[in-house]
């Protein structure tokens, strides 16, 4: 178990367990978007058409890109750059999976967008009421 919790952000607080969490998972998400179109198709529900074998393997690179800054972010919680940088990557992926959404209709409402949706907004409102608290 101390393997585990050596490798936990040591900042006070679950804000960074979270991101780091969020970090890791996306990190799987982008993987599995360059092994198959399956979970990449379960977003984008209305449209599965436009999902290809390049779109999702560009979604997984972006969606690593945002890991890395989320991965730093969990660890350097108390930089103000990199917790700026980390609450951007979260409002461009809620502005994202929103647009599909209400915008261009490629998304409807169900597991594969409600997860999307709800960690992006969630930890956005997490982290405006917790920046004092971690930002010097």
């Amino acid at each position: 178990m101390s393997a585990i919790t050596d490798f936990l952000p040591e900042h006070a607080g679950l804000l960074p367990k979270w991101l780091l969490f969020v970090s890791v998972m996306a990190m799987s998400n982008s993987v599995q978007a360059y092994l198959t179109l399956h979970y990449t198709k379960q977003v984008y529900l209305e449209n599965k058409g436009e999902v290809t074998k390049l779109s999702s393997r560009t979604f997984g690179t972006w969606t690593f890109l945002s890991a890395v800054i989320r991965f730093y972010g969990a660890y350097y919680i108390s930089n103000p750059q990199i917790y700026q940088l980390t609450f951007i990557t979260y409002v461009v992926a809620a502005l994202h999976f929103v647009s599909e959404w209400r915008v261009y209709k490629t998304a409807s409402w169900g597991r594969g967008l409600a997860g999307p949706i709800i960690v992006a907004n969630g930890t956005l409102i997490w982290m405006v009421a917790q920046r004092n608290f971690y930002v010097y």
